[in-house]
């Protein structure tokens, strides 16, 4: 049996009052599946009954017979720690203890109208839906408890997974889940806690998966147990999306534990008994490589293109006295992440099996169906990535193991070795910025023209969904226009503000990368503003307090000002910068100390201030926040990519130069600046600003304003 019901989730401080639906799925044992409410026709919620298959959101919250609660999580753990703020989420509304929640991720699924890991969207699309299912789960266990007890619903309580009544009797969930899956109506109200009652959410908490994931427990697609499954790598072209001309493999065919040879769009694929075997057997491959379409540029060729693409000045304002003008070039950049792209992929007649780390498992989906032949039917496994940034929502991994599985027979696992990562992934791309701000009489400011030359960033995946996937296919530079003209913003009363994308067509492919556009415009901004602010001749946090528009900036401004002890005495060749950025319904303050007396910048201490509304889990949004800032910290000091000829020219982190421990400031802290009213995104939040607060803390020191990253950039 099933019942559809609607809940507000509604909180004291308009705590997310969007509404969701829920719906109690036909199972053994009581289930509850959740949906945004606003996703769904209004006929769908009176029909009944509904099976597990038929449910239109594959987000289930399950009650087991042993009083372990199951949830699903349709996204991605990549290491940020989404799964540790579900079982949070669920824990404080069932009232159950957080280590007898169990999160599982869920496949690829049609019925999700979005599945991707991005935007900074999981915690903010997820808790409510979450809080709505974990109180209907609660709200019917009680009910069962009453009819059991033959006491009144309303006078029983819930703690550590057990239904209390007044008399000291008390039974646990598991002991209800049969009953509470029959129970037609709860007796007692299903709506979420307000956060003033919470006592699991909002409170630092280690990550559930900890100890496996420092143990080795924690399972990645190559740690899968995959029957049958054999290592396969690929031989890669020297350029950029060059492609194979001709190939003689008879001599790695001969060598010891060698299963096959598959020639790809891609390169040329080696299956082997062992990933030393695979390795060996690639590089004795003869291939002969048609030139990629980016053989012809370099990186001055590259930024030539940008800045010619920028453009004459528009005309300023009427009154403006004169016109302070600011340049900006960044580099390309790759993701990095930890674990290289991998795929586990079994193809059997028309079933294809996929296993793998996906930002968007749907998209992967659909690219694997696309390459095999639409007849297939494709599933894919999510699990666990060793980092995202964007890097995942490329498939080629996924796409080249369920053909070479295909061509042997066999299962594979196909991993991608750091240089084929670094050589050959999507790339943050490069840009050139023109900042023009208009002074009139008194310095009183008329307008701000931010101009950026960028290539077009590809997002084929769309937003996780399947109309924007095909105009992102089909409309690659409306889509990437599309999304800069809705993400950019200036908060800022600087007169007439406007942002330009001059997108410049050049053959290297591309992907977003933290908080996409920001990481480069909202870079630039901040730089810019204290660059103004030494032309007005005031100070750079008050030129902030005096023309920001949001209260939540002033308010992070605020403490880190404070905490930072802005304006204090400092040695000569230290200094502090800072910057603010609001997106992604959060907003966050840095403030960098660093030393240049060495001659390079080393960073002595980071406070950070950021409102992201109600924190689930302050100390996972710590543990993000800080590697935000290390990676902000080595885009702007050492990390970057060069172009030769068409070909990327580092390979591993030996010369991508990603800072080290020894690096990292001791002293990096987070102060969350609590408002409870929403859950906010956090892990695109915290690039940006802390890049641009380091970039400003070097002209402090210097006197000079960085224009170019990242700053040593040895391979000029």
């Amino acid at each position: 049996m099933a019942d559809a019901l609607e809940s507000d989730a509604a909180a004291p401080g308009g705590m997310d009052r969007r509404r969701f639906l829920t719906w109690v799925v036909a199972s053994p044992t009581l289930m509850i599946a959740a949906r945004l409410g606003l996703d769904v026709p209004e006929a769908a919620a009176a029909e009944a009954p509904v099976t597990e298959a038929q449910t239109p959101l594959s987000l289930y919250i399950a009650i087991q017979l042993d009083g372990r609660v199951v949830t699903t999580l349709p996204r991605t753990e990549m290491g940020q720690g989404i799964t540790t703020a579900v079982a949070m989420l669920v824990a404080e509304e069932l009232d159950v203890a957080l280590d007898s929640v169990d999160v599982r991720s869920a496949d690829a699924d049609p019925r999700w109208l979005i599945q991707l890991t991005g935007l900074s969207s999981t915690m903010r699309y997820l808790a409510g839906p979450l809080r709505s299912a974990a109180a209907e789960a609660r709200a019917r266990i009680v009910t069962a408890a009453a009819l059991r007890l033959r006491a009144l619903a309303f006078t029983l309580t819930t703690a550590n997974g057990e239904v209390h009544a007044p008399d000291g009797r008390r039974v646990g969930y598991g002991e209800l889940a049969e009953d509470a899956a029959h129970v037609l109506l709860p007796a007692v109200s299903s709506q979420p806690k307000p956060p003033s009652e919470y006592t699991v959410v909002g409170r630092p908490t280690g990550r559930i998966d900890a100890l496996d994931i420092v143990t080795g427990a924690a399972r990645y697609a190559l740690d899968l147990d995959v029957p049958g499954a054999l290592p396969a790598v690929v031989a890669r072209p020297p350029t950029l999306r060059g492609t194979v001309q001709s190939f003689n493999d008879a001599v790695a065919r001969a060598m010891p534990g060698v299963v096959g040879v598959v020639p790809l769009a891609s390169g040329v694929a080696v299956v082997a008994q062992t990933f030393a075997q695979a390795f060996a057997a690639r590089d004795a491959l003869q291939v002969s490589w048609a030139a990629g379409p980016a053989s012809t540029l370099s990186d001055v060729d590259i930024r030539a293109r940008l800045r010619d693409a920028i453009g004459p000045r528009p005309l300023p304002p009427l009154l403006t006295t004169r016109t302070v003008e600011g340049r900006f070039d960044f580099p390309y950049l790759a993701h990095a992440t930890m674990e290289t792209q991998s795929c586990v992929a079994r193809v059997q007649g028309t079933q294809a099996e996929i296993w793998l780390g996906a930002q968007d498992p749907k998209y992967a989906q659909r690219e694997v169906a696309r390459a095999l032949g639409w007849d297939q039917r494709v599933t894919v496994h999510v699990v666990r990535a060793g980092g995202g940034f964007g890097r995942r929502f490329f498939n080629q991994v996924a796409v080249e193991a369920a053909l070479v599985s295909r061509a042997v027979g066999r299962p594979v696992k196909l991993m991608w070795s750091r240089n084929d990562d670094m050589r050959h992934g999507h790339f943050r791309p490069a840009s050139h910025h023109r900042i023009l701000a208009h002074l009139g009489l008194g310095g009183s400011l008329l307008g701000w023209n931010h101009r950026a030359a960028i290539p077009t960033v590809e997002l084929p995946h769309g937003f996780g969904d399947v109309l924007t996937a095909l105009a992102g296919e089909v409309l690659p530079n409306v889509t990437s226009a599309v999304f800069f003209a809705l993400s950019q913003r200036l908060h800022y009363r600087f007169g007439l503000v406007g942002h330009e994308l001059r997108e410049v067509a050049i053959p290297i492919p591309t992907a977003s990368f933290r908080s996409v556009f920001t990481s480069q415009v909202g870079v630039a901004n901040e730089v810019f503003v204290d660059q103004l602010a030494r032309e007005l001749q005031v100070d750079p946090v008050a030129l902030r307090r005096s023309r920001l528009t949001s209260s939540r900036l002033k308010a992070v401004l605020e403490k880190v000002v404070s905490e930072g002890q802005w304006g204090r005495a400092l040695p000569p060749g230290v200094a502090q910068g800072v910057a603010v950025l609001e997106e992604w319904e959060s907003a966050i303050a840095h403030l960098i100390e660093v030393d240049v007396t060495g001659g390079t910048p080393r960073v002595l201490r980071v406070v950070i201030a950021a409102d992201v509304g109600l924190p689930i889990n302050p100390k996972g949004i710590e543990a993000q926040l800080q590697g935000a800032a290390v990676d902000a910290m080595s885009t702007t000091l050492s990390a970057g990519l060069h172009i030769d000829a068409g070909a990327v020219r580092e390979g591993s982190f030996a010369d991508y130069r990603w800072l080290r421990m020894k690096h990292v400031p001791s002293d990096i802290q987070v102060h969350l600046v609590r408002s409870d009213d929403r859950v906010g995104g956090v892990g695109e939040l915290g690039y940006p600003s802390a890049a641009a607060a380091l970039a400003n803390a070097i002209a402090r020191a210097t006197g000079t304003m960085p224009t170019r990253f990242p700053i040593l950039d040895e391979g000029v």
